[in-house]
């Protein structure tokens, strides 16, 4: 049976993309800063350290023998307003982009050699916000805009043994969006998106755990790709 690890498989898309996998019959690991009380193996790590990443991938291996999926879904924020410049500090800067994008580097970099034994994949969450410039501050969005480019750079790197791919949501309300605006502040923000994008809804957790799933089960001569699950929001017309 294949394996899979997907960090910040605790909740939101990462655990429908962990959750998807799973039905699919996929050994699946979820990789969380606090353990998670699901029925998926539980393994505790924060991307941002290296140490953690090479762990988990080695607990992996050894519970299975093989890691044919990587699914790169950690990511962190700080939610402030675009013209806010003072409410970002270098710290804060610093803090997104080891989690968003050296967190990822380093998780695929410890799994690489078990992928490209195993011919896999690895698919990086990013945003929609990397091409607009949007979200919930400027420093997650250059940070989605770096992890773009870095999995372009990975996919010709580790071709043509392991793909690297990218899934780009739109605004998902993930509890991660509610703890930030409340349950009503999150379900406007999800409103005022669907009405600006051309299928006029927003994506939920399980659209981008199916894209997550094609990219891992199929798209066999597919590498570098990026596949937006936001309703058409980076082809809306500017207001």
């Amino acid at each position: 049976m294949k394996a899979a690890i997907v960090t910040g498989g605790s909740s939101g898309m990462g655990e429908a993309s962990a959750r998807e996998l799973a039905r699919r019959g996929w050994n699946v690991a979820v990789m969380s800063r606090k353990k998670y009380e699901g029925d998926l193996l539980s393994l505790t790590g924060d991307v941002a350290n290296d140490a953690d990443c090479r762990r988990v991938a080695q607990a992996v291996l050894d519970q299975w023998g093989r890691i044919d999926a990587l699914v790169n879904s950690a990511g962190t924020t700080k939610f402030v307003a675009h013209a806010d410049l003072e409410g970002l500090s270098a710290e804060d800067f610093l803090d997104i982009v080891r989690v968003n994008v050296v967190g990822p580097f380093q998780m695929i970099r410890a799994c690489a050699p078990a992928l490209k034994a195993a011919r896999g994949c690895v698919v990086n969450l990013s945003s929609v916000a990397s091409i607009l410039g949007t979200g919930s501050s400027i420093a997650y969005a250059a940070s989605k805009a770096a992890l773009d480019t870095m999995s372009f750079s990975l996919a010709r790197a580790l071709g043509p043994d392991i793909r690297v791919n990218i899934v780009s949501p739109g605004y998902v309300r993930t509890p991660w969006q509610v703890a930030a605006h409340g349950e009503q502040g999150a379900a406007d923000l999800e409103r005022r998106f669907a009405e600006r994008a051309p299928l006029k809804a927003a994506p939920e957790p399980q659209d981008v755990a199916e894209a997550v799933a094609w990219l891992v089960e199929g798209a066999r001569r597919v590498t570098g790709e990026i596949i937006y699950v936001d309703g058409g929001m980076h082809i809306a017309s500017p207001r």
